[in-house]
């Protein structure tokens, strides 16, 4: 793999959780991959008062002790600066024209914005007046973080203000879910496999559905989800994006403005969910206390931060439709939700019966419900139920599992979506990162939801028991069917298994 150029990322907010849970390491699995630039720097930017030394320390908490650790901290460098004080870009303009000349780094920069949102437009504005965002003497790229807009109105405002300071070309819009090596998979098993793409449209596939579980609660962060809830926390910006990758039609060249473009025409296909529809398409609920493995598990009105009379949804269930030719009369089910049994998040496409019911004689027969199921997270892989004849006599059936593994897969490293998404910016593939129009797009589907829940009080807040799958409610929405209730295990479906 081609190195990319030599450059400088820098990473405002640097003293916070992401940068040294998440950024940090991902860098530090490229440098041991070999995979950063020849001549490189991290040059992390905060308020918080610490030296090169001190900023290194803080940052090895989460990265293994020894020689390869040492050698990765001659990257960090660290600046103090109040990233709303214009004086301060000027600066750090200083400090990044001396480690370029220092680390010859030819004037190419990153900057993540690893901030509050609130930050997401002053930061490069002042990027802009100091000279920061002029890219004819070396790229600049921009890394905006989720959540990129709470509303449809607000997301257009951001992406206006943005463009001022900053190309569209420059603008990286991170979700790290299109990170994950099972969703970049699924391109190449729709577009690289004939049995897959012949049958990827209305005339075999019955319904498609996304899960994506977590098995625990707002942990401390409940003063923020309350604000944001599960339909912005997960729907608009994850799931709808793993809705376009599914659902979209072949792209010319696998490049990133031809794949984008695809999904946005998803995005610009789906039925939209009028206001006085929310009510029957669309299931919100919030988690009560429970008792789970023996231990009290408090309800979400109960944990701190959070109002005695919320109304903020934990769980969302919807049904909707993507009225196109591949995909029209075909039923979309999203559901995702906080204190569910366990943390999986996969997509299942169920097949459509076969027309004639040859085995309907059998002793105990039932249609085979054939099913692909792509894992995500945890165990990630493929799965493919279908029927088989039980050994003996007569046509007995049952469903069997094929399945694949990555973790089968000897001495191969599975990249995080971070490491993946950071190797993208800095080799300048935007493949992976979402663009303003598809954002916008996005945000126009749910905003019709979010009025008719503000709007109409009587709209119901269901709830669920933590540790249950959610309000017995969201089963009414499935079509000829229900949903499917995973192990956290990929082929342990059906079975007991451990949650």
């Amino acid at each position: 793999m081609k190195k990319p150029d030599h450059q400088i990322l820098v990473i405002f907010g640097a003293s916070g959780d992401l940068t040294r849970r998440k950024l940090i390491p991902a860098l530090y699995e490229l440098y041991r991959q070999n995979l950063l630039p020849g001549n490189f720097a991290v040059l992390g930017a905060s308020r918080s008062e610490m030296s090169d030394d001190e900023f290194r320390k803080k940052m090895y908490e989460f990265l293994p002790e020894g020689e390869v650790r040492k050698e990765f901290g001659k990257f960090l460098y660290y600046q103090t600066m109040d990233t709303e004080g214009p004086n301060d870009y000027l600066l750090l303009k200083d400090r990044l024209d001396q480690l370029d000349q220092k680390l010859n780094t030819e004037g190419n920069y990153i900057f993540y914005l690893s901030t509050p949102p609130s930050l997401y437009d002053i930061i490069p504005k002042h990027l802009y007046n100091a000279g920061l965002a002029n890219h004819d003497t070396g790229f600049r790229r921009l890394i905006v973080e989720k959540p990129f807009g709470t509303s449809y109105g607000s997301a257009r405002n951001l992406n206006v203000q943005l463009l001022n300071y900053f190309d569209e070309s420059q603008i990286y819009r991170i979700d790290h879910y299109l990170g994950k090596e099972t969703v970049q998979n699924m391109l190449v098993m729709r577009f690289a496999n004939s049995i897959f793409e012949p049958l990827w449209n209305h005339n075999y596939i019955h319904r498609v559905e996304i899960t994506s579980a977590e098995s625990l609660g707002v942990e401390g962060r409940g003063g923020y989800y309350d604000n944001s809830g599960a339909i912005r926390d997960m729907v608009q910006n994850h799931l709808l994006q793993l809705v376009g990758f599914i659902a979209m039609e072949p792209p010319g060249v696998i490049e990133a403005d031809a794949i984008r473009n695809e999904t946005l025409k998803v995005f610009q296909a789906l039925r939209p969910i009028r206001e006085n529809m929310v009510e029957k398409c669309v299931i919100r609920g919030q988690y009560t206390a429970s008792t789970i493995k023996g231990e009290k598990v408090p309800g979400y009105r109960d944990e701190k931060g959070v109002p005695d009379l919320s109304r903020a949804e934990t769980y969302v269930a919807m049904k909707f439709f993507i009225d196109n030719w591949r995909w029209a009369g075909v039923p979309f089910y999203i559901r995702t939700g906080k204190k569910l049994p366990t943390r999986v998040t996969e997509v299942v496409v169920h097949f459509k019966h076969v027309p004639h019911h040859l085995f309907s004689g059998s002793h105990g027969y039932q249609p085979v419900d054939n099913q692909l199921i792509i894992r995500i997270q945890p165990d990630e892989g493929i799965l493919l139920k279908a029927g088989m004849k039980i050994p003996g006599a007569g046509f007995n059936l049952q469903t069997v599992n094929m399945d694949f593994h990555y973790s089968g897969l000897a001495d191969t490293h599975l990249p995080s979506a971070y490491e993946r998404l950071l190797l993208d910016c800095m080799q300048g593939d935007a493949t992976l990162y979402t663009r303003g129009d598809a954002v916008e797009e996005a945000w126009k589907f749910i905003q019709p939801i979010l009025n008719a829940w503000e709007e109409n009080p009587e709209i119901p807040v269901y709830g669920y028991p933590a540790g249950s799958w959610g309000p017995d409610v969201a089963d009414d929405l499935v079509t000829g069917g229900t949903w499917r209730y995973p192990c956290k295990n990929l082929s342990d479906d059906g079975l007991f298994c451990e949650l």
